[in-house]
């Protein structure tokens, strides 16, 4: 995708690196989301989105292979990179992991959306390890869940006042294709329909009101 005007807001496609940490089924049984269904859901999208929008994404993993346990990637993100090979690692600090540092600084951005499992410990160390390392940090709270829920809550905190920056999945999507009218917004509505929840009612709303022609549809789409 090559949507630029200017990069009209903080994160585009063409300065985001995402890093999903340790979103594994056994990890996640470790932790307390509100639900570990909206979990899923929601770190689905956000892959989806990266995959659809072209946004180079790096994976990793944390004890999921080389012992007697297995524990791959949630399906839905091999799902939407089913050609990336996780980052395996023995360590909680995926930034210590050379590899890890490799592959993102491979990719010559310098702003980082992370989110990870666990927020206060896994995610934690990789965003203040980055944030030592000059890269400026976005993390996405709705695709991370803590040990608990306070320690969800205390991770949020402690990152803020470290430099990083909240921001939830859908807000990265927005910021990634936020004009209506571009080809990249049609590629990520699916996504949206699909994962958004409450929001994707408005997606609906919105294509009913093309299909009835009430909406004039993008000139790109009548074109095609």
């Amino acid at each position: 995708m090559s949507y630029d005007p200017s990069e009209p807001t903080e994160l585009s496609t063409g300065n985001s690196v995402l890093l999903l940490i340790d979103h594994q089924p056994g990890v996640a049984l470790m932790t307390a989301p509100p639900s570990h269904a909206d979990l899923i859901n929601s770190v689905a999208g956000l892959a989806e989105a990266a995959k659809a929008l072209e946004v180079p994404t790096v994976l990793t993993t944390v004890g999921a292979t080389g012992g007697p346990l297995v524990d791959p990637l949630f399906n839905e993100i091999t799902a939407a990179f089913p050609d990336v090979t996780p980052i395996d690692r023995t360590s909680t600090a995926a930034w210590a992991n050379a590899e890890v540092r490799d592959a993102v600084a491979a990719t010559g951005r310098r702003k980082l959306v992370m989110a990870g499992l666990s927020t206060d410990v896994c995610l934690a160390q990789a965003v203040l390890g980055a944030l030592k390392d000059g890269y400026e940090v976005f993390f996405v709270p709705d695709c991370s869940a803590g040990v608990t829920r306070e320690a969800h809550e205390d991770a949020k905190v402690r990152l803020s006042m470290a430099g990083a920056r909240p921001i939830n999945w859908q807000a990265v999507v927005s910021e990634w294709a936020p004009d209506y009218t571009q080809p990249e917004r049609t590629a990520v509505t699916p996504v949206l329909i699909r994962r958004g929840g409450a929001s994707a009612l408005y997606m609906d709303f919105v294509l009913d009101q093309v299909k009835e022609g009430v909406v004039k549809a993008p000139e790109y789409l009548a074109e095609g």
